[in-house]
């Protein structure tokens, strides 16, 4: 149980739920596939696989969750396929144009045709509650997969109060600093990647990798302007990451001297080995994430009582 990609959220109330009170919330929402007329269809799961009941899993204070989401795979262009073959043949057979509305029917009767014999695919977002530390952090880089998470985790819960990362100082300005003048916090490394970005909506993007991000062709576009909304760090020898100007992490590896721990451990089933390394992985980032505050010049001041997210 390692988390992969990390988009963290602050929680602006305490979460005072009990595992017991969470896992009767998620409850009343399980996950069951798609019919033969659904699109999609998204439901909590237990995050110990098939064979467990308990859909909240609790260590160290951090309450783990796991949401399924099953698609129906219908490639558009099939579906536009089947929709010009019938245009066409009634525009043949009845001399006529086919508007857009009609096609829009046509589509529609195709879509209910189709969707009965198409595939499905599933796939499991993680997430957990640190309850003592006031984060909700979910095992995705895809702002689809985020929204669908906190929207059922809101539906379940009634509400979800829940703000982004506010820290004092902008990440992307920090990074930036770190990169032109060669000093970053101690605990920090630089790696070998980055993303630069010119200032204003339309500007353009520039990703490095594998390069010298001390260069002079790295400066010179940081002189013209641009700005680091990536950074790949490692932090403390320990874990290593592509930090992005939201404090979301991509790629986030737990390196040798965290995983070394396990060798020394007696465990023997595969519950032991998931317990163990969940352990070892919020251990860590319950150190690493106020840590990213703090180099952010600490965290923003807002009214804690209300929520952005509802």
């Amino acid at each position: 149980m390692w988390f992969k990609n990390l988009t963290p959220f602050r929680f602006s109330q305490p979460f005072t739920l009990a595992p017991q009170d969470l896992s009767a919330a998620l409850s009343r929402d399980l996950f069951r596939p798609c019919t033969s007329q659904e699109m999609t269809t998204h439901g909590w799961v237990s995050p110990l696989g098939r064979k467990a009941a308990d859909l909240v899993h609790a260590v160290n204070g951090c309450l783990l969750i796991c949401l399924q989401t099953e698609e129906k795979i219908l490639p558009p262009a099939v579906v536009k396929e089947a929709v010009d073959a019938r245009a066409l043949a009634i525009e043949d057979r009845e001399q006529r144009t086919v508007r857009r509305r009609e096609r829009e029917s046509i589509r529609d009767e195709v879509m209910q045709e189709f969707l009965p014999r198409a595939f499905a695919r599933s796939r499991l977002t993680y997430a957990y509650v640190d309850c003592p530390g006031g984060w909700l952090v979910i095992d995705s880089a895809s702002p689809r997969a985020v929204e669908e998470l906190t929207h059922r985790l809101r539906l379940a819960l009634g509400t979800l109060a829940i703000v982004p990362p506010p820290v004092v100082k902008a990440p992307a300005a920090t990074m930036t600093a770190w990169l032109a003048q060669g000093d970053l916090p101690g605990d920090f490394a630089l790696e070998d990647e980055c993303e630069l970005r010119d200032a204003g909506q339309a500007g353009g993007l520039i990703r490095c990798r594998g390069q010298d991000l001390g260069s002079e062709e790295i400066l010179a576009h940081l002189q013209a302007g641009k700005q680091v909304t990536r950074l790949a760090l490692t932090w403390n020898e320990r874990l290593s990451f592509v930090l992005a100007d939201d404090l979301g992490m991509r790629r986030l590896r737990f390196l040798d001297v965290v995983r070394e721990p396990l060798a020394d451990l007696a465990v023997e089933t595969v519950e032991q080995v998931f317990d163990a390394e969940y352990a070892l992985m919020t251990g860590e980032l319950k150190l690493l994430l106020p840590r990213l505050l703090e180099i952010f010049g600490g965290e923003a001041d807002y009214n804690r009582s209300s929520s952005a997210s509802g």
